[in-house]
């Protein structure tokens, strides 16, 4: 869709090119969304490719994805032979049931900004215990956990001028056990519910919930719960109400949904070694 009321589009190759701020400004990426819709309220696209970040960089502590990777980029990736989670990376890149189009145009950083529940790079850096790193117009930095960073439907941490530089991935959280569940009501739809759990190696269990809900919800567990208490704590945590509510998925099905991906989940990863 064209764009007409931008009157202009600046591209820095570095962070110091970035332009000040000002109402009408839009950080561009892939433009998956942005140019999806009409957005009158836009006067200037800030275009962030020419900045030549690093899609993705192995480090001693884990992974570092720039916001600028794209879906297709993170799906190639090749992870060190220790690093047993890394299948959730095709995982959740297929659950955006996109074309090699948007696969190749949209990006990590875009689809946490958008904050989307159904945004399954959301479920995979909450489930990977990810940090954003987010730099502020007055040349600091500062990290938000990705379950804080999503506030909800189109909501994130972001303040104005702020741009999200990259997401951090420990290596701990790299070389858990994982367990995936992903359900749409059409064989193309969005993602009614995303449920990711890990298994640490001294047994602690997690258990990200997305899709279902407004925004990401992290359960931990000392140990592998019984089947009985894990079904509690999600009702204590997501009481009636607390479901998502779209056309892509009524709030009783996601509920149901949830449960019945939850103990499925929990009893993967028990029998897991």
């Amino acid at each position: 869709m064209d764009l007409n009321t931008i009157t202009e589009v600046v591209r820095p190759f570095g962070r110091n090119e970035l332009p000040a701020w000002r109402e009408g400004d839009a950080f561009l990426a892939g433009g998956t969304w942005l140019f999806s819709e009409p957005q009158p309220h836009l006067k200037r696209l800030i275009d962030l490719p020419g900045l030549g970040l690093e899609p993705l960089r192995t480090t001693p502590t884990g992974l570092e994805i720039a916001a600028t990777c794209t879906i297709a980029q993170l799906n190639a990736f090749s992870a060190p032979s220790d690093w047993i989670a890394a299948p959730l990376f095709e995982q959740c890149c297929r659950a955006f049931l996109a074309s090699f189009k948007i696969w190749n145009m949209a990006t990590v950083g875009g689809n946490l900004c958008m904050a989307l529940p159904a945004g399954p790079m959301i479920a995979l850096t909450t489930a990977l215990d990810g940090k954003c790193v987010i730099w502020c117009p007055d040349g600091n930095e500062r990290r938000v956990s990705v379950i804080d960073f999503v506030l909800g439907p189109q909501r994130n941490a972001l303040q104005p001028g702020e741009l999200l530089r990259q997401i951090e991935l420990p290596h701990a959280a790299l070389t858990q056990r994982t367990a995936f569940r992903q359900i749409s009501l059409s064989p193309v739809g969005r993602s009614a519910a995303l449920l990711i759990g890990t298994r640490a190696h001294d047994g602690r269990f997690a258990l990200t919930i997305t899709a279902s809900t407004p925004r990401p919800v992290k359960l931990a567990f000392d140990a592998i719960p019984t089947a009985e208490t894990l079904r509690a704590r999600i009702e204590e945590t997501l009481p009636p109400g607390a479901y998502y509510d779209d056309v892509h998925g009524a709030p009783e099905w996601r509920r149901a949904m949830t449960l019945k991906f939850a103990a499925e989940i929990r009893e993967e990863l028990a029998g897991a070694r």
